[in-house]
């Protein structure tokens, strides 16, 4: 998995590499995550840029950062999300939330209009597997002004299962 680039050429979010993520299967064990949730409407973002910056603002004074950055979104309904940014120890005045499980993952690239198009997909992976998803969570690997500038908007699916 990509290592954090402070470098990146946008000054941002690092180019994403998907091979190390299609098509894996995962294991947390108790991975840290600083824990927040995003305002959406029909699942559009609001106010995720806002909670981003707030949130990686205290990940950053708390010297927590991944060194692999990892953002996940548990889409909860069509009006909110929980997501969790991976860090390395906790944050002070942060909800901390630790995930366990065996994931298995699928890289898509393209619009966000397609997601449920690669919902499908990613059900389809998982039967093939013979496994059943317990829950589906979206990395966004990059933000949409990078996804910009380097021509691929890449999104993967991890479904624990």
């Amino acid at each position: 998995m990509e290592k954090l680039n402070e470098q990146a050429e946008t000054g941002c979010c690092p180019r994403f590499d998907p091979e190390p993520w299609q098509e894996k299967e995962l294991t947390f064990k108790d991975k840290l995550f600083l824990k927040d949730s995003v305002r959406s409407i029909l699942h559009i973002p609001i106010n995720f840029g806002s909670v981003m910056v707030k949130n990686m603002e205290k990940i950053t004074r708390a010297d927590a950062l991944s060194p692999e950055p990892l953002l996940l979104s548990d889409e909860k309904s069509m009006w909110k999300s929980d997501i969790y940014i991976a860090g390395t120890k906790e944050v002070p005045d942060a909800e901390m939330a630790r995930l366990s499980g065996t994931f298995l993952t699928k890289v898509f690239e393209g619009p966000y209009s397609s997601t449920s198009k690669w919902v499908r997909a990613m059900n389809d992976f998982i039967k093939s597997k013979g496994k059943e998803a317990k829950k589906l969570y979206f990395f966004y690997t990059t933000c949409p002004k990078c996804a910009k500038v380097y021509g691929k908007n890449y999104t993967v699916l991890l479904a624990e299962v």
